[in-house]
This record gives C-alpha cells, sequence and structure tokens, in this order.
C-alpha cells in the first residue's frame, strides 16, 4: 500500500540506544535484582539533580519485551544503567554546547513529529478498528471476482490492429505462436514466447478476460482484441480450478490492507482540509 511506510514505520528506541558494546557493559554491570534504587516513586533514577522518569523506563520495557525478552527485574535494572547512560551522555552534549548543533536540532525535530505522528497513527486505529464482519466481506468480495476457475495463456501484443490481424493470418498458415511472439512488444512475456503463466480472469482488462474464457483450449483468437496497451493475439493453453486461500489463511493479511485504506482515507481527508502552498 501506498501509506504503507507510514502505517509500518516505528521509531526503535534501540536506534537510540548507546552503541551495542556499550549496552551489553550496561545490562553486565546492572546490579542484582535483589539491590533497591533508591530513586523516588515515579523516577528511575536521578543523575546530577535531573531526574530520569520512570514513563521513560516503560518505554524501553514494552519494546524489549516484544522483541523477546523476558519481563524480570534484570532487564528492568539493564534498561535503568542503560537511561542513566544516556542521561550521562546527554547532558555532556549539552555541557559542551554540541546541543545547539543545526543539523542535530532538525534531526531531534524529525524525531519527535516521527513519534507523534506514529502514537497517533497507532491510537487512530485502537479506536477506528478493522471489524471481522469487514475482513469477511472483503474476503468474500475477492473470492466472487476470483472466481473457480484460471487459465493459462500465451498472447502477442502488437500496436496495430493490421499488425495483429497479419499475425492471426500467420498462425492459420502454420506459424508457430512462440516464434511469432519475438515481434510482441509486452517485453515481460515475449522472452518466454509470450507465455502469461496461470491467471485469473480479474487479473487481466475485461476485454482481455472476456476474450480468454470464450476460447476453448488450444484455440487462437479469430480477431485482435483491443485493449489500453493495444491488440492482442490469445492463445488459450489449459484451464484449471483455482486455488483459493481459505479465510484463516489470509485473514491477518485482509486486515493490514484494510487498516491500510482507513489511514490512507484519513490522509486524504487531512489533506483535503488543510492548506498547502
Amino acid at each position: 500500500m501506498r501509506f504503507r511506510h507510514l502505517a509500518s514505520a516505528a521509531l526503535s528506541a534501540a536506534a537510540l540506544a548507546l552503541p551495542a558494546a556499550a549496552l551489553a557493559q550496561a545490562v553486565k554491570d546492572a546490579p542484582s535484582p535483589a539491590k533497591k534504587s533508591s530513586a523516588k516513586p515515579g523516577v528511575v533514577a536521578t543523575v546530577n539533580g535531573v531526574a530520569i522518569p520512570q514513563r521513560r523506563a516503560d518505554v524501553l520495557l514494552r519494546e524489549r519485551t516484544a522483541q523477546g525478552a523476558p519481563e524480570d527485574e534484570q532487564l528492568r535494572a539493564a534498561i535503568r544503567e542503560d537511561l542513566i547512560n544516556r542521561e550521562v551522555i546527554a547532558q555532556e552534549a549539552a555541557r559542551t554546547g554540541f546541543t545547539k548543533n543545526a543539523d542535530l536540532q532538525a534531526e531531534l525535530d524529525l524525531v519527535r513529529q516521527t513519534v507523534i505522528v506514529q502514537s497517533y497513527v497507532r491510537d487512530w486505529l485502537r479506536k477506528h478498528p478493522v471489524t471481522e464482519d469487514d475482513i469477511k466481506k472483503e474476503y468474500d468480495k475477492a473470492k466472487a471476482s476470483t472466481g473457480d476457475k484460471e487459465y493459462k495463456a500465451h498472447h502477442i501484443l502488437v500496436d496495430t490492429e493490421d499488425e495483429a490481424k497479419l499475425v492471426i493470418a500467420e498462425l492459420k498458415k502454420g506459424g508457430k505462436f512462440e516464434e511469432l511472439a519475438a515481434r510482441s512488444k509486452d517485453e515481460g512475456s515475449k522472452s518466454k514466447g509470450g507465455d502469461l503463466g496461470w491467471n485469473v480472469p480479474a487479473y487481466y482488462d475485461k476485454a482481455f478476460a472476456d476474450a480468454l474464457v470464450s476460447l476453448k483450449k488450444g484455440e487462437i483468437t479469430e480477431t485482435p482484441v483491443r485493449t489500453r496497451y493495444g491488440y492482442h493475439v490469445i492463445r488459450l493453453d489449459d484451464v484449471r480450478p483455482v486455488k483459493f486461500p481459505t479465510y484463516d489463511e489470509v485473514k491477518q493479511r485482509i486486515q493490514q490492507q484494510l487498516s491500510q485504506r482507513k489511514l490512507e482515507q484519513l490522509v486524504r481527508d487531512l489533506r483535503a482540509k488543510a492548506k498547502v502552498d
């Protein structure tokens, strides 16, 4: 989906974490679960008078456990050490004036905006969920449009009707379809003798699909078939029952696609109301 980059993008705390070696050392140096912190409630630790809020640790904890880490006291202690290490470096960066760097400020602005957008999207999707009924309707619609058969075909695509008629005439004289396909302007199939593989009719333009399903196995269209791409000469090779996936096999994928559509519509609505110069 076009909006996938927004829906799936995530600001990973790992991307902001200390280098891997330093983080590993933080885990190693983390106090044992038995050692209690003297920090105030709602505060992980205080560094040079600056309190590190518990909420910051909670964000990291959610991410690490989502990645498969066990939620235990050792992990909490390691996160505390990580946050302390970050804080001492951040304070040093501020002391030396590094945080006034223009490129850094621009990056921080982008990171802040990214977090806001992603958090809003998650909350919006939670309040506007895709329902089971929505998914089932989409599945039934796709299944109905797919039909119960799929077709294996070859085709030759040319620019004009006269060219297509010439191809048909040569085929009637005994010309080989795969050889004549060398003059096709469909770059995707001409090197394969015009082979289109197996597809359901809905995969093609309506005029092409209608002509295809009207053929019997081995038959070639008697007249050129016009689509937006040009003029086609089609040969039907075979027909077989379509193997449509079960509802459970595609349920999650459909849910993601429908969520994506909702987000795309949200963006379109917001853009329509926005003044963009």
